[in-house]
């Protein structure tokens, strides 16, 4: 049995595994709280595992080591920032969350306002965020597939792209929100053995010992010790101070991210209580903590390996350093043979990883376009909860759509730094409109859609015209040059940008409802009456 068709056979026979928990699901599902919420079911280690599911992405598992192997000592800044983030998370947003919300994050907003004008702002930045962070995770399903099928040539990455695209969205559109948990925490089991098992055997093969491990990274990656030093990537003297801001604007939109991602948020929904939303965090974090830690061996383990120049080769942005790396340990340690298995498995866990991550996102924005534009901005709230649902497979569909083709563009570059975009995207205009509605009492509509514009509009745009998109070699459009602004990440101008919109935009109108406020205050603090609240 030749490499490629070991690879593919246990690869068919974990995408044929999944899709049969989403059927199983599917019967499941009964209502509009199965749908969005999983019926509310699920117990705080469940729900903990499927955050952790949620959360280690495409991005972190292959891109983050990526990074590692590429960059050294810069890119575990990504493992830090994506893990620090959960404490804003479970301090400011989780339980409060959970408390006043029903569904969406739009609910927490438009309770306390004109309710047509905020719901569309949410379901457009939700839809925004979710299309960016879909992206990544196609890019990385390419690179993927493209590794195991030794498939190279662009037409036949494209056309992974599309078959990823499909399957993820049969999963939403069949399972619901049931279905995507269940494989969520299915995925989160199987990273978290696949990651480890690489881990030991790279530690094993040198002696567990640390130093050495490093040592040879160093080595292998062609540029000595300054590859276990910070300044590869950020801080580069010759790049002058752009180069150290764009190291703090990607630290802020990393941190100030996670409490502002639509697919994240939703999870808190999924549990019965807030007490149980707080514990999901802390089993989430404890999963997620040790997870980035091996994520460190992971990347110098490829970097002394692999080497930094196979890397390179099979991927510019080093996408595939980990199913490489697991390749070369396999080979090292069990010969051929083990090495084929090994990288078969691992391959599958990071497509499982991208299933469950996409599915989670297509589910995220299809809900909010359903259940808040939909529903409540074109139907005024008179929709059946039946055709809502509809809409909210119709949708799916759609969304899945446009981040199939953009993906298709946006192959070369990498994973993590592209999930670094939707967060500086979640952060710029999620973050300010969340924060500012549970704990500022003067807070209106007119804050709440500026802060949601503003953040949004200024994010994206920075992106258009920043080195991401023209004027360098790495760039999407690499011949062009319309790059005037000299930060790869854009947060730290947007992030504060939307804050200021909001803060503006509330000044400036007299609305005010101190009732709905003192309301919003009790229920996001001891979660009385969110389950039987009517939002208009």
């Amino acid at each position: 049995m030749n490499n490629h068709a070991l690879s593919i056979t246990l690869f068919v026979i974990f995408v044929a595994a999944t899709l049969g928990i989403t059927f199983w699901a599917s019967r499941h599902t009964k209502n509009a709280t199965d749908f969005y919420a999983g019926g509310r079911s699920f117990t705080g280690l469940q729900n903990g595992m499927a955050i952790g599911g949620d959360y280690m992405s495409a991005a972190s598992f292959l891109g983050i080591a990526g990074i590692i192997a590429l960059s050294g000592y810069d890119g575990f800044l990504y493992s830090i920032g994506f893990l620090v983030a959960w404490l804003v998370a479970l301090l400011l947003v989780a339980e409060l969350m959970r408390n006043s919300g029903k569904y969406t994050m739009a609910d927490v907003l438009a309770f306390r306002m004109s309710p047509r004008p905020v719901r569309t702002a949410a379901g457009v930045s939700t839809i925004t965020v979710s299309i960016f962070y879909l992206l990544a995770q196609m890019v990385g399903a390419g690179a993927l597939v493209g590794l195991l099928f030794g498939i190279t040539s662009p037409a036949g990455k494209a056309g992974t792209i599309v078959v990823v695209g499909l399957l993820m969205i049969v999963y939403v559109v069949v399972g619901g929100m049931k279905g995507t948990t269940w494989v969520q925490i299915v995925k989160a089991v199987l990273l978290m053995t696949g990651a480890a098992l690489v881990t030991i055997l790279v530690l094993a093969h040198f002696g567990f010992n640390l130093s050495s491990l490093l040592g040879t990274a160093a080595q292998q990656s062609g540029k000595g010790a300054a590859f276990l030093e910070p300044g590869l990537k950020y801080g580069v003297e010759a790049k002058g101070l752009a180069s150290k801001l764009d190291l703090v604007s990607l630290g802020l939109a990393l941190v100030l991210g996670t409490a502002g991602l639509p697919h994240i948020l939703i999870r808190f929904y999924t549990v019965p209580t807030a007490k149980v939303a707080r514990k999901s965090v802390i089993w989430g974090i404890g999963i997620i903590g040790v997870f980035y830690l091996l994520t460190l061996v992971l990347g110098f383990g490829a970097a002394a390996l692999v080497g930094s120049k196979a890397i390179a080769e099979q991927n510019k942005a080093g996408n595939t350093a980990a199913p490489q790396l697991a390749q070369k340990v396999g080979q090292l340690i069990f010969g051929d043979t083990g090495g084929t298995i090994l990288l078969a498995v691992i391959a599958a866990v990071a497509f499982a990883t991208i299933l469950a991550v996409v599915a989670g996102l297509t589910l995220a924005s299809s809900s909010s376009f359903a259940h808040d534009l939909y529903a409540h901005v074109f139907k005024r709230g008179t929709a059946t909860d039946a055709q809502e649902i509809r809409v909210a497979r119709i949708a799916a569909f759609a969304i899945g759509a446009v981040a199939i083709v953009l993906a298709i563009f946006a192959q070369d570059l990498n994973v993590a730094f592209l999930v670094a975009l939707a967060f500086a995207v979640a952060a710029s205009g999620n973050l300010p409109a969340i924060l500012y509605s549970l704990f500022w009492k003067r807070f209106n509509t007119a804050g709440a859609v500026s802060a949601i514009y503003g953040g949004l509009t200024s994010a994206v745009l920075l992106v258009i015209f920043s080195p991401v998109v023209s004027g360098t070699a790495t760039s999407l459009f690499p011949d062009a040059k319309f790059n005037w602004f000299p930060l790869e990440n854009p947060g730290l101008v947007s992030i504060p940008l939307g804050f200021l919109a909001g803060y503006i935009g509330t000044r400036l109108s007299k609305e005010f409802n101190a009732q709905k406020y003192a309301e919003i205050e009790v229920r996001s603090l001891t979660g009385a009456g969110a389950e039987k609240a009517v939002y208009h």
